[in-house]
């Protein structure tokens, strides 16, 4: 289900959902697109039963990972800005987190800024991965492959550079 109108310019009618999100990443810096290009792809290795949730918003290009297609399945997303990539803990505030690495202050979510995909397998950050997993209200599937679906883009955003 798409909430507003997807930019023409995306190909969007008949286009896959991987071609629609390859299109928004191409609007990144090329070395932030490469970055979210590549904590994808590591997310999906940790997390191949999770449905990936896109959300072209006016703030950022968001990546939720959930257990279904309902938004309020989802654990853990990466937010793409033209500043870079991070990793948002959507229920972070409960999770354990003894070295402090979490970043900020809200009741809810919590985050970190992913300077490679290979912090995602640092010990620490797999820790809070599994603990969020641990937590989710709805478990994530054993079995099969999640999917990728386009959710909404705003007609209106932020420059993306």
């Amino acid at each position: 289900m798409v909430s507003a109108r997807i930019d023409p310019a995306a190909g969007s009618r008949g286009e896959s959902p991987a071609r629609q999100l390859a299109f928004f990443l191409a609007r990144f810096d090329p070395s932030v697109a490469a970055l979210a290009r590549s904590c994808r792809a590591a997310m999906r290795k940790r997390l191949p039963t999770a449905n990936e949730l896109v959300y072209d918003n006016y703030n950022a290009l968001v990546v939720g990972y959930c257990s279904s297609e309902r938004p309020s399945d989802a654990i853990v997303s990466l937010p793409i800005t033209p500043r870079g990539v991070s990793l948002c803990f959507i229920h972070g505030a409960k999770l354990p987190d003894p070295r402090g690495i979490l970043q900020g202050s809200g009741n809810q979510t919590r985050f970190l800024r992913l300077g490679s995909a290979k912090d995602l397998a640092r010990p620490e950050i797999e820790a809070l991965l599994a603990a969020a997993i641990a937590r989710a209200k709805t478990p994530l599937p054993t079995t099969g492959r999640g999917r990728l679906v386009i959710r909404s883009v705003s007609a209106k955003q932020r420059p993306r550079r």
